[in-house]
């Protein structure tokens, strides 16, 4: 344990012992929750709330991919400012969902610039439209349709639209020395997908978007997802595949289910998708993506 971090967790544990035991649990859940894990050549993560944040630190400035919520995006800009007190030259969108652009806000007048898809950002000024919090938001000023590219100390970065998926607007964000890639929502590593229809989402399209960053990217590739189990926001082409997998299997389950004659109404009572392991059931997720399959396969 760090010397700061001891010094704080003594103080803390002090401070307690003269508390009640609810008094002690409302203590605790007042401490920081968030947390920084470096995963290769000056690329790490932070995760707080909402979907995981990537981050690359240099002397010659910082990118961030993603943003959480305001007040999570103010603990990481502290957080970098004591790795590396640099310009923050991109905030790098990987879609529009609020737990990955509702922190942006707290980027305005510090990131240089903020990247994303074409269709992100259409997909982010509708919502901000429908929920009239235009004010809130800090949309992109860079948007791209195929690849972006730019390059900051040692660091190349690439963002690769692969097209639809979880929307029609997420891009996978590679840094390429460090050869970390952020795939944002179009990875859920063993918990049931969000599947947004409204958006230009698409199951059929995502397995073929997951077959391409796995033709893209190689052996050696550390993930970084948008949202894990059990916080196992990282790892490898094999959880591609494994979300690949659970794609078919809900797919073919819902395919044979039509064939069976059966209703939507029928459909949408399975509580289960057959044969994807220890995958975190959530039965008003399973619900929406039953519903997704089923407008899709008919």
């Amino acid at each position: 344990m760090q010397r700061r971090s001891f010094i704080k967790t003594s103080a803390i544990t002090a401070g307690l012992l003269g508390l009640s035991t609810k008094e002690i649990l409302a203590a605790f859940l007042q401490q920081p929750a968030y947390k920084i894990t470096m995963l290769r050549n000056d690329v790490g993560i932070f995760t707080e709330k909402g979907g995981t944040i990537a981050f690359y630190i240099s002397k010659k400035g910082i990118a961030v991919v993603d943003a959480q919520f305001p007040e999570s995006a103010k603990h990481l800009m502290d957080e970098l400012k004591k790795l590396q007190d640099k310009p923050i030259k991109y905030l790098i969108n990987t879609h529009h969902h609020g737990d990955h652009t509702g922190g942006n806000i707290a980027f305005k007048g510090i990131a240089e610039h903020v990247v994303g898809h074409v269709n992100c950002l259409s997909n982010y000024q509708r919502v901000a439209a429908e929920q009239h919090s235009e004010d809130k938001q800090l949309f992109q000023d860079i948007t791209f349709s195929d690849n972006w590219k730019a390059h900051i100390g040692k660091e190349k970065i690439q963002a690769h639209y692969f097209g639809a998926g979880h929307t029609n607007g997420d891009a996978m964000i590679h840094f390429e020395h460090a050869n970390i890639v952020h795939t944002g929502d179009l990875m859920f590593n063993k918990i049931y997908p969000v599947v947004d229809k409204k958006s230009g989402a698409s199951f059929t399209n995502w397995i073929k978007v997951l077959d391409q960053a796995m033709t893209t990217f190689d052996n050696e590739t550390i993930f970084v997802f948008g949202h894990g189990g059990n916080n196992q926001v990282t790892g490898t082409k094999e959880d591609l595949k494994g979300l690949q997998h659970y794609i078919n299997q809900l797919l073919d389950q819902v395919g044979a289910a039509i064939k069976q004659g059966k209703s939507k109404e029928e459909i949408l009572q399975i509580t289960s998708i057959n044969n994807v392991g220890d995958w975190k059931d959530d039965l008003k997720r399973i619900k929406s993506n039953l519903e997704a399959a089923y407008s899709e396969l008919i």
